[in-house]
């Protein structure tokens, strides 16, 4: 009998070592809504259709990264489930987006959903539902504001910054410029417009000679570059999303119009811009950049630039690699996964926001050489640093140095 009181007390202790184990090993894994043992549920919204559907490309990028990353064994062993939605960049159609993936899909974040308007329209819903709103699709500001909207993050270098950039440049080389501006009648043109007012300080009342605002409902903007060819303005800050950003080109060449043309770089794109316009009609445009053009021959034998391209043959094909929200989606897709790396098994929404603003100098590849991202509780913009770019040929050449217009939300 001692014997078998020995054997059973053994087997209780073994059981009781087990369940600790087990239960020790539960606790270190924590999942919010969207995650699991074998699952990290995405959600996206983007323009696939309607006046922005360009962008539509970086949702398909992005679809193919995450096929990649699950195909070479997910995220610390789970698969990536990406839900993505068709908005049209209509806001109205972004809110409903945005229940149905947090409400109904029941992701664990919404990533890198596209536009300006769109995004403002779920920003306070995503943070009343401390679901995350990450690395969202432009560059407004205000994304970059952690003690109103703890849930939001941006990605990108923001307008206002970039503008500010453009205005320096032509306070130093051209101070006694007259110059017109197109901007897209929405927060996204409005927040270009004040950068860039901001970065000529006293001088934007004399050197601004027309302000001019579009409509995305607009099927074109011939008749505003009519207008603003007439005020014999010298200089053009063209803030307008890929369609119009094309229409400008082709109708500044139709008419004569030749002033120095400053593009934002939300449209830089020669695949969806500047070939549609026509090469001869975008020379010496200048923009600015901060990741590598897939179209440049200096990035040829690039390490990034071949894997990029090795991307492609094997998970998007039919890719148009000239267009430069393919390399966009690309790079944003890295950062996702940085952070969902980062998370280990703790996958709840709460440290998806922290690691995300506890990156230090990551450099996804295809950035240019220099630019890195950081982020902190205090500093929700991933990106901040551009470099000019001016177009001639077929391609965009670099300029000058690496530089940053910071601004906070």
């Amino acid at each position: 009998m001692p014997a078998m009181h020995v054997r059973l007390g053994a087997l209780s202790a073994a059981l009781v070592l087990a369940t600790t184990l087990s239960t020790a090993a539960s606790a270190q894994k924590k999942y919010d809504t969207g995650a699991s043992d074998t699952e990290i549920k995405i959600g996206n919204i983007m323009p696939y259709s309607g006046p922005a559907s360009a962008y539509g490309v970086i949702g398909k990028t992005e679809e193919a990264y995450f096929r990649k990353i699950n195909a070479e064994g997910g995220i610390n062993g789970r698969k990536i489930n990406f839900i993505t939605y068709d908005d049209a960049y209509s806001p109205p159609k972004t809110v409903e987006q945005a229940r149905k993936l947090v409400e109904s899909d029941e992701v664990l974040l919404i990533f890198n959903s596209l536009g300006t308007p769109p995004n403002s329209a779920i920003q306070k819903y995503m943070n009343q539902k401390k679901v995350p709103q990450l690395f969202v699709a432009t560059g407004a500001t205000k994304w970059n504001d952690p003690q109103n909207f703890p849930w939001t993050m941006g990605w990108q270098p923001n307008y206002q910054s970039e503008s500010i950039i453009y205005a320096k440049y032509i306070l130093k080389n051209h101070p006694n410029a007259k110059i017109a501006v197109l901007y897209q009648n929405d927060d996204y043109g409005k927040d270009y417009l004040k950068g860039f007012k901001d970065g000529l300080g006293a001088k934007a009342a004399s050197m601004i000679v027309i302000e001019d605002s579009y409509e995305v409902s607009e099927p074109t903007i011939d008749s505003h570059i009519v207008k603003m060819k007439a005020t014999n303005a010298d200089v053009f800050f063209n803030i307008t999303t890929p369609k119009f950003a094309a229409q400008a080109i082709k109708k500044n060449a139709e008419i004569g119009w030749k002033p120095l043309h400053f593009l934002n770089n939300v449209s830089a794109s020669i695949g969806s811009v500047i070939k549609p316009a026509g090469f001869e009609n975008a020379q010496d445009i200048i923009s600015s950049q901060y990741f590598k053009d897939p179209t440049d021959a200096q990035w040829k034998d690039d390490k990034a630039m071949i894997a990029w391209n090795e991307f492609l043959d094997k998970y998007y094909p039919e890719a148009n690699r000239t267009d430069a929200s393919v390399m966009y989606g690309y790079i944003v897709s890295q950062g996702l996964v940085h952070v969902l790396k980062a998370c280990g098994d703790n996958l709840t929404r709460e440290n998806i926001m922290k690691q995300a603003a506890n990156i230090k100098d990551f450099e996804p590849a295809g950035l240019l050489p220099g630019i890195k991202v950081n982020t902190s509780a205090t500093d929700f913009a991933p990106l901040s640093q551009l470099q000019l770019i001016r177009f001639k040929g077929e391609h965009w050449e670099r300029f000058g140095d690496i530089l940053s217009g910071d601004v906070g939300g």
